[in-house]
C-alpha cells in the first residue's frame, strides 16, 4: 500500500495514499476563533471551504508546523458513514516530501492502547527508525465526536434520502 509519510517534530508518521487528492504548499489561513488549537484554519480549496488541522498540535501537542519550504498541506477526500456526499479535510505537516509502499506484513501493531488518539496505528520500520502509521478513518471519527461535528458532516441538503 502506497503511504505519504511527513515529519512532526523528530518523529515520523505515515498516511495511506487512498485518500490523499493532493499536495498543495502551505498557504495562509483563515483563522476561526473559539476553535480548538489543532485547527489551523480555513482553506478556499477550489470553491469549497476546507478545515485544516495542523498534526503537530493534534498529535504532539507542540508548537504548529514550521513554515518550511517542505511543509506541505495534505488535500484528504473522504465519505462519512452514512452520507453519500465527500467531504475535503486539509492536513499541516513537515517533511512532505517521500512515499514508501511497505506490505501490510510489515506494519506492527502497536500493542499499546492510547486514549484520545485512537487513529495512531501500528509501526513500519525501516532506514528512518520507526514509522507510526495515521489511520485516516480513525482520525476523521476523532475530528467528528470533538468539536469538528458540524464542519465535517454533510449539510442535510447533501445527505441521501431515506
Amino acid at each position: 500500500m502506497l503511504m505519504l509519510i511527513c515529519q512532526i517534530k523528530s518523529h515520523w508518521y505515515a498516511l495511506e495514499a487512498t485518500h490523499v487528492v493532493e499536495v498543495i504548499p502551505r498557504v495562509p489561513l483563515r483563522q476561526v476563533p473559539n476553535t480548538p488549537p489543532y485547527i489551523a484554519g480555513l482553506l478556499n480549496y477550489r470553491g469549497t471551504i476546507v478545515p485544516i488541522i495542523d498534526l503537530s498540535i493534534l498529535i504532539e501537542n507542540e508548537t504548529p508546523s514550521q513554515p518550511y519550504l517542505s511543509t506541505r498541506i495534505i488535500m484528504i477526500r473522504y465519505q462519512v458513514a452514512g452520507h453519500q456526499a465527500w467531504q475535503s479535510l486539509g492536513l499541516i505537516a513537515e517533511q512532505v516530501t517521500e512515499t514508501l509502499n511497505p506490505s501490510a506484513k510489515d506494519i506492527k501493531p502497536l500493542n499499546l492502547e492510547t486514549q484520545g488518539s485512537d487513529y495512531l496505528g501500528g509501526m513500519i520500520l525501516n532506514d528512518r527508525g520507526m514509522v507510526q502509521c495515521i489511520d485516516l478513518d480513525k482520525l476523521f471519527v476523532f475530528l467528528r465526536s470533538d468539536t469538528l461535528l458540524t464542519a465535517l458532516t454533510p449539510p442535510p441538503s447533501l445527505a441521501p434520502s431515506p
